[in-house]
């Protein structure tokens, strides 16, 4: 009667009804299969796996404590669940639904081998707060505008409350061999570039619930005001537990209405949580409507948008070497920390879109390689914003000026100089436009543009131009 629950995107054992049904069905073998062919162009980038490699060691810990462990195996997931279901005699697999194209295909080829071998193939709920069928337009069809998809959301039922984690987890008389995780070769190695993300997050579900208790216990309420402010600690960044399922949306969002009945100070800081927990949600509903949206345009008009990248463009904005120290602070932030602030993401986006005329599609690429939040459908939702091209996208002529976006969001500098240290003695009415500054006051603290930081690398306002020119190219005629 042994189940298999196979691991996907919810590594946790709370709030996991996959992995609880089958703790009370009977034995259970828990495993996770690291299958890079079925994520086709999608597969995970390097921030992504160092994150799972932590995540995995967590999740087998907090499975050993219930008297379980994790299996590993790596490869064809139809063909490895076909040669585990027969090993350990399974009755049943259970897995967390997702809404990506890659998994969902793989889910249809899982269910019909399974049925053959006359196994069980069971899905459930979890990653998503509402099931993409259950929140529709009047019409039937998908939302394509965020404001009444939330409205919708907030109208319907409450998500259920979280379930319990399973207590104990009866072990199967048969234990498959396991492959080693540090054959897998996730962490980075010669060189080791993980050290600021080390410093920045604790993967796995304990450190998502220490989290998400932080955030609650006092920040949220200063949320609406400061989560545009990069140099204030002012958001919740629980985005990459979210994204491997270390904690589910069910939790956040009753834990974030609980926070609110115990103090009602909270209540305008939480319900900005909330939208930005249901922008999450939209962008992965309309990822299930929409299943190109990482690759084409939802606007069919921008995919005829004239890109003109310059040489070398790409590789400086991902350097941080563009000359515009609020872009720079933002992409070294990336690096360091494999994480970057929302507001700054905008700033980089429009930057490297609307400044530099590179294609939306690179600036997603770096940023599946480069985030420990990699998510398919909110990456692909937020570059298309900033490009125009998405679905209740940003206008295209929204074109943030850096210089303007750093002073209003930035104003002291704290962020800039963080991240930028070449410009930290800079006063931080100039920290956002260096060479505006005067050529006396940068000798005088060392700054010599173009040696210790680059000069700009286009003129913003001659850059908007172009693409505003570029914008009218596409645009169809005027009715």
């Amino acid at each position: 009667m042994t189940i298999i629950h196979w691991f996907r995107n919810d590594l946790r054992l709370a709030d996991n009804r996959a992995l609880l049904a089958a703790a009370l069905s009977g034995p259970v073998l828990p495993v996770y299969i690291l299958d890079d062919t079925a994520a086709g162009s999608w597969a995970m980038g390097g921030a992504s796996r160092w994150w799972l490699d932590k995540s995995l060691r967590r999740l087998d810990a907090d499975l050993r404590r219930l008297g379980s462990r994790l299996l590993l195996r790596r490869g064809d997931s139809v063909a490895v669940l076909k040669e585990l279901a027969a090993a350990a005699e399974a009755t049943a697999v259970h897995w967390t639904r997702s809404y990506e194209p890659g998994a969902m295909a793989l889910d249809l080829r899982v269910k019909s081998a399974l049925t053959v071998l006359g196994v069980t193939a069971k899905q459930f709920r979890g990653a998503a707060l509402f099931e993409p069928e259950a929140i529709r337009t009047g019409t039937g069809g998908p939302f394509k505008v965020y404001t009444p998809f939330s409205r919708a959301c907030r109208a319907a039922l409450p998500p259920k409350l979280p379930a319990a984690a399973p207590t104990v987890l009866s072990a199967p008389t048969v234990w498959p061999a396991s492959a080693a995780l540090d054959d897998w070769g996730l962490h980075p190695a010669q060189p080791d570039w993980s050290a600021g993300m080390a410093d920045t997050f604790t993967p796995g579900e304990a450190g998502a619930v220490e989290r998400l208790e932080q955030f609650l216990s006092g920040p949220v309420g200063r949320y609406r005001d400061q989560r545009d402010i990069p140099g204030v600690a002012g958001t919740s960044r629980l985005s990459p537990h979210l994204h491997f399922g270390e904690i589910s949306p069910q939790t956040c969002w009753h834990a974030t209405f609980a926070a609110v009945a115990n103090n009602n100070g909270l209540s305008a800081g939480a319900d900005k949580f909330i939208s930005e927990i249901l922008w999450r949600e939209f962008a992965m509903h309309l990822l299930f409507a929409v299943p190109s949206l990482p690759e084409r345009a939802f606007r069919p008009e921008f995919e005829a948008f004239p890109w003109s990248p310059q040489p070398g463009a790409l590789a400086a904005w991902q350097r941080g070497q563009t000359g515009y120290p609020i872009v720079d602070a933002g992409m070294r932030e990336l690096w360091h920390t494999g994480w970057m602030h929302n507001r700054v993401r905008m700033i980089v986006a429009s930057f490297l879109i609307k400044d530099l005329h590179i294609s939306w599609q690179d600036g997603e690429a770096w940023f599946w390689d480069t985030l420990v939040d990699a998510n398919l459908a909110n990456n692909a939702a937020g570059w298309q914003w900033v490009a125009g091209s998405g679905a209740d996208a940003a206008p295209f002529f929204r074109i943030f000026n850096p210089i303007t976006q750093g002073l209003k969001f930035d104003p002291d500098g704290a962020y800039v100089k963080r991240w930028v240290p070449e410009l930290a003695r800079l006063p931080a009415e100039h920290v956002h436009a260096p060479w505006l500054a005067p050529p006396l006051l940068l000798a005088g603290i060392g700054v010599k543009l173009g040696e210790t930081y680059p000069q700009p690398m286009v003129d913003h306002a001659v850059a908007r131009e172009r693409s505003l020119a570029a914008f009218q190219a596409i645009k169809g005629p005027a009715v």
